[in-house]
Order: C-alpha cells, then structure tokens, then sequence
C-alpha cells in the first residue's frame, strides 16, 4: 500500500468538498493508499477548520471541528515528526508536511501548494528526499488507479 502525506490544503478540501481531494480520503477508507499525519499538522487542521469562514457551513451541518479532526485522525496513521531544518522558508507550516513525510516514510506527498510541488520538478511531479510530491489531481489518475 502506498504511503502518502497529504497536506493540510488537501486534507480540508477533501473533508469539506468533492473532487480529487476527497476520492484521495475516499482511497485511503477503501485501503488503497495509507495517509499519514503528525500531532502538529492536526493542530493546523484543527485552526483551520475553526476560522470564520468555515463557522457558517458547520453550524448549518450540525458538525463540530473537532468531530472531523477526529475522524481524520482515525483515519490517518499518526507519526511523530521530528523538527527538520527549514526548507521551505516563506511557510514554515509546509516543512511540517515535509518532516511528517521522512518521519512517515511516505512514497507520496500530495499537495496544491507550488512551494511544495517545485522541488526537482521533473514533467509531472517532483521529489523532496526521495519523496514523490504531487498535486492532488495527479495522484488520483495516476497513482489510485495503478495500486
């Protein structure tokens, strides 16, 4: 099973929309990819779910923030990872997903985010230490349907 760290971006798009970022939850339920995350990303889950903008759409739904960052939490595996040095420098939050990924050992880091999609970009994905980063549409057509 392919190991895989989504980003926070991602996570919250698959929690609250359709589209490629929830068939990437979706894949991880039907056990064809495994996600993983860390204690400091589902507290960065947790603050963005809990901004404003989203306050209307819970409310109306009945649904508390902490219920769905549980039950991500259920269904990632959590891994404790460990600080790295900075790489990506203008968003520290993103070196989160970049250490959860090592710590992890994932195959697959799936991201919309350009400052974590450009590293040794090759013509349709790129690489950070050995780690395979996507954008979320991509690993939809290529990697779900391949494992």
């Amino acid at each position: 099973m392919t190991r895989v760290v989504p980003d926070t971006n991602i996570v919250v798009s698959g929690l609250l929309w359709r589209g490629n970022p929830r068939r990437i939850l979706d894949a991880a339920r039907d056990g064809i990819i495994e996600l993983f995350t860390s204690p400091v990303l589902l507290e960065e889950l947790e603050d963005v779910l809990s901004r404003e903008k989203f306050a209307v759409r819970f409310s109306t739904a009945n649904v508390a923030v902490q219920d769905l960052v549980s039950g991500y939490s259920a269904l990632a595996t959590i891994t404790e990872a460990k600080p790295i040095e900075p790489v990506i420098l203008v968003d520290p939050d993103d070196d989160a997903v970049l250490a959860c990924a090592l710590a992890a050992e994932a195959e697959v880091i799936v991201s919309g985010e350009r400052r974590l999609t450009g590293f040794e970009s090759t013509q349709r994905s790129s690489y950070f230490d050995g780690n395979r980063v996507f954008s979320g549409t991509l690993v939809i057509t290529t990697r779900c349907r391949a494992i």
